[in-house]
């Protein structure tokens, strides 16, 4: 691993970091934030998964987590959206490839080489945080996102629901098997055959069994995206019907951008504190 840079921030330091991902193929740049803490405390770590387009700087520099996050004790950890750079297949678009891998495990050609964003968040990331950050306990997790990754937050925590003590997420596009974005992106890295796509999106996986204890969901009432990309009724109904409780806040006013997330990430970094002692 690699020191792009590392400043003091609240009393802690927030860095960035490169390293070489042998499930990506490529080299990946992600941020973590650690907290001041006492000589041999382990403190427990939020997952933020960031949106289309973005990388790990968009939070990194807009996100205003840090300071929620030493008051309470939190490392705070947030990863690229996609394999990138040259070689790493891409699209003319801007949702789909680079900057848009969805936190899948790709499976059709070109993409199945190198987007394996989900093993990449669920397996090989997690293992380097323990070896190069020893303050991090592993053992206590948190996970949150916004849109593409509200929709990587909730997937990966309903499939791994002894690992993270909570889930939350931003305007996250909750069903891709219904939705246009996730239309394009599933059917892209993952084939025709929509049966396989259910793994990777948190309503189905909900009406397929998976469950977690409660779930703290965020949507700006005036995103433009809200309607026809993030649904968030179909996962109203979902937990509804599984028994999960979900905290759905509609936020008069708020659209999809980080004025919005900023405004209400205190929140979410103290939703997952509760639930990480």
């Amino acid at each position: 691993m690699d020191t792009v840079s590392e400043s003091k921030a609240f009393g802690g330091v927030q860095g960035v970091y490169r390293h070489e991902a042998s499930t990506i193929g490529t080299d990946m740049t992600f941020s973590v934030y650690v907290p001041p803490h006492d000589k041999g405390a382990r403190l427990p770590v939020l997952w933020y998964l960031s949106g289309l387009t973005c990388t790990h700087a968009n939070v990194t520099d807009k996100g205003e987590y840090r300071r929620a996050c030493a008051d309470h004790g939190i490392i705070f950890v947030a990863p690229d959206t996609s394999p990138r750079g040259e070689g790493v297949p891409d699209d003319d678009a801007w949702d789909f490839g680079q900057g848009a891998g969805f936190y899948v495990d790709a499976t059709e050609e070109p993409w199945s080489t190198n987007f394996r964003m989900r093993s990449y968040i669920e397996d090989e990331l997690p293992a380097l945080i323990a070896t190069e950050f020893p303050v991090a306990d592993l053992t206590r997790q948190s996970i949150t996102g916004h849109s593409m990754g509200g929709h990587g937050a909730l997937t990966i925590a309903l499939r791994n629901p002894s690992r993270f003590c909570s889930v939350s997420a931003f305007a996250p596009i909750v069903s891709p098997l219904d939705c246009p974005w996730g239309e394009k992106a599933l059917g892209g890295y993952l084939g025709a055959d929509r049966a396989t796509w259910r793994t990777y999106d948190a309503c189905a996986l909900i009406d397929d069994g998976a469950r977690v204890a409660d779930i703290l969901v965020d949507q700006g009432g005036a995103d433009s995206f809200l309607a026809d990309q993030l649904k968030p009724e179909l996962l109203q109904a979902a937990c509804a019907n599984a028994g999960i409780d979900l905290t759905l806040r509609i936020q008069p006013g708020y659209d999809h951008s980080y004025h919005f997330i900023s405004t209400f990430m205190r929140d979410h970094v103290a939703w997952a504190a509760e639930r990480l002692k």
